[in-house]
């Protein structure tokens, strides 16, 4: 029998690496990208108070009506399996606008809106995707939260501690409107209020189908999370 050339040999060897390159990037890169190549998923929204003093603030203190000011951000929590691989995706936008109104004791009133079409995530070709296909962001462009009735759990910032406030309120994203309840985390900071907070959502019930690309598919559940920062109007 013949023996390969040495020529023949060699390319065979190439092939044989090439197979294995082949097969090692494909069971491998998804959790190099995971965890090498792709930037973590940002950390859950939380109040970020600078002083750690209690607040002199009383009741009367809080009362009358906030803006969202700079520092605010929302935006989108969603787990996607890249071949085989569980990959946690953040998008955020610092572009939130809104006002909360109160008195001594209730929070009354808030209406919160977010640019969706400025969420953007570590990956610009999934937020081509998400503003064109599994969002229309052209033809809904925001998205809203309204407080549907008055939250009465203010007093407990009046000596500067964090309260848990649970509220129900109108999300509406796709332009579909869907209720919602939401255990808002509020502090003093100084003269301002923040307030945190994570909405579960199915994307199903706003109209969006979870994407699903062969190579890449998303749960079909994420959570909507905002950062606001709230100043005297």
């Amino acid at each position: 029998m013949k023996k390969p050339s040495k020529k023949a040999t060699i390319g065979i060897v190439i092939a044989a690496v090439v197979v294995v390159i082949g097969i090692a990037a494909a069971v491998f890169g998804p959790m190099i990208y995971r965890d090498v190549i792709a930037e973590p998923a940002a950390e859950a929204p939380a109040l970020e108070i600078e002083s750690t003093a209690p607040s002199a603030a009383d009741a009367s203190t809080l009362a009358g009506s906030w803006t969202v000011a700079s520092g605010s951000y929302a935006g989108y929590r969603v787990d996607e399996v890249l071949n085989g691989t569980d990959v946690t995706v953040t998008g955020r936008t610092e572009t939130v606008s809104g006002t909360l109104t109160t008195t001594e004791t209730e929070l009354t009133a808030a209406d919160i809106t977010v640019d969706v079409a400025s969420i953007a995530t570590d990956e610009e070709r999934r937020d081509e995707y998400f503003r064109s296909e599994a969002l229309d962001t052209a033809a809904n462009p925001e998205a809203t939260f309204t407080l549907d009735e008055p939250v009465a759990a203010l007093d407990g910032l009046a000596d500067g501690t964090q309260a848990t406030i649970p509220a129900t309120g109108t999300l509406t994203l796709n332009g579909v409107s869907q209720q919602v309840t939401i255990d808002l985390t509020a502090g003093l900071d100084g003269d301002n209020v923040q307030v945190a907070g994570s909405i579960p959502v199915t994307f199903a019930d706003y109209g969006v189908e979870a994407p699903n690309l062969g190579f890449v598919s998303v749960e079909p559940t994420g959570s909507v999370e905002f950062l606001l920062v709230l100043e005297r109007a």
